[in-house]
């Protein structure tokens, strides 16, 4: 770690320790936005991007302050709590030192989730988020467009990224503080529909926010973000139609099924035809999910060490391992279907949590509705944007971001309309004026018909 690594930690880790929890999710976000990963700790064996340091601080700073989580933890905690155990407990079926990347990334993954929930607590702590998001990405985009245009990544200072930027079809592919030019883009699609939530509200920060995440997208120069981007402004069209979502499901479910009976090949080559900014590797992502499933005997009980023989195309970083571009079959080499399944669980109890919370708050003022709808087209945006790319760096923080928020709805109290809350008095004095009817009624007059009194 240099010299400017130490002085970034240091400021954000004070920050971390000392700021109202209002504002405490701010230093782990500038450490996801402003920093690489290629600035680390070492002790040993473990090492610790400056990510992994400000998580030790948030722990040290939640047991120090004695803060909970708010309404304590749920079915969603859990589950990502058994998925970190199945992820580190499937590592005795690899190699020797497996258990110590996996406790990484349980601590990063797991580690941030469960400060976030004890940061958010409420509406308006998602809110406050969305805002300090929308600012905190205006200097990451302007970077990234200034890489585009020459070439030169200013975080290059840091390491953990290329000092010469990647070039497609002529133009240069910018990542920022991220791993990698998609990544980096995904940032920047998956927090748009944030931007747009705060339209009504804040239009200020709304305009900064919706500038600074369409400028990733546009920078990073990827069809991946490009998609992702149109799945969450899709899903947020949706919220005018939110009544007919389950017809939407099955319709969607349907033509899928339709698809593949008429397409020669599997329907999950449609990947191969998706190119909107030139030289797209659509085609890999499609050929990759076939490879999974023919070699699906190696990797389904527990995962799998080497993948190379998948695919006629390897990478430079691993020798042992083919391009996993898939968040889905990642899970799979860690730990097999269990582990597979066990996320794919945590999303669907997500998107459960999502549906009870619009439920219970029906009667809430719009605003706070359409937040609760902006989450799950934040996760939609994320569960698509799984089959054609694997979180391997510090972006992956934003979804577990994403995830406490979802985390947090049902320890927050529905709130309800002026309106409904007058219908509720009016229904109210209704039920009393009833009852102080029915005892001050003659006695003759409550016995069944066909009754008199003797």
């Amino acid at each position: 770690m240099i010299f400017e690594g130490y002085v970034f930690t240091l400021i954000t880790g004070l920050l971390l320790y000392c700021v109202p929890r209002r504002w405490a999710a701010l230093p782990l976000l500038m450490g996801v936005a402003y920093m690489t990963r290629g600035q680390v700790l070492e002790i040993g064996p473990l090492h610790f991007p400056v990510i992994r340091i400000l998580i030790a601080v948030g722990f040290v700073r939640v047991l120090l302050k004695g803060e909970r989580i708010a309404g304590g933890t749920n079915h969603l905690d859990w589950l990502l709590t058994l998925w970190a155990g199945c992820l580190v407990c499937s590592s005795v079926f690899h190699t020797s030192d497996a258990w110590i990347f996996r406790l990484g990334l349980v601590w990063t993954e797991l580690g941030s989730y469960f400060l976030f929930r004890v940061f958010i607590g409420t509406f308006d702590d998602i809110c406050h988020l969305f805002k300090v998001i929308c600012v905190l990405l205006v200097p990451v985009a302007v970077a990234m467009l200034l890489e585009k245009m020459t070439g030169n990544n200013c975080f290059a200072m840091f390491g953990g990224v290329q000092v010469e930027v990647s070039l497609r079809s002529g133009h240069f592919r910018a990542q920022g503080p991220f791993a990698h030019a998609i990544l980096a883009g995904t940032v920047g699609a998956t927090c748009l529909p944030m931007a747009l939530c705060l339209w009504r509200g804040d239009r200020k920060r709304a305009l900064a926010g919706m500038c600074a995440t369409s400028g990733m997208v546009i920078a990073s120069g990827s069809s991946g973000p490009f998609m992702i981007a149109l799945t969450g402004l899709a899903a947020l069209a949706l919220w005018k139609r939110r009544r007919y979502l389950r017809m939407f499901r099955w319709a969607a479910g349907l033509l899928i099924i339709a698809l593949d009976l008429v397409m020669k090949d599997p329907v999950y080559y449609l990947l191969a035809r998706i190119d909107i900014t030139g030289g797209s590797t659509g085609w890999h992502r499609a050929a990759l999910i076939q490879a999974a499933i023919e070699h699906m005997h190696e990797w389904w009980l527990a995962g799998t060490d080497y993948t190379r023989h998948w695919m006629p195309s390897g990478i430079y970083a691993n020798a042992i391992h083919t391009d996993i571009t898939n968040h889905y079959l990642m899970m799979g080499v860690y730990g097999g279907l269990p582990l597979m399944l066990l996320f794919l669980w945590v999303i669907l109890a997500a998107f459960g949590i999502v549906g009870k919370a619009l439920l219970l708050n029906h009667n809430a003022p719009m605003e706070r509705q359409f937040l609760i709808w902006t989450l799950g087209a934040i996760l939609v945006a994320h569960v698509t944007n799984f089959i054609s790319i694997s979180y391997f760096d510090q972006s992956v923080v934003l979804l577990d971001l994403l995830l406490a928020s979802i985390g947090a709805l049902p320890a927050m109290k529905p709130a309800v309309t002026p309106a409904s809350r007058a219908s509720d008095r009016t229904e109210q004095r209704y039920v009393l004026l009833h009852r102080s009817q029915q005892s001050t009624q003659h006695p003759a007059d409550s016995l069944p018909l066909g009754h008199v009194e003797r």
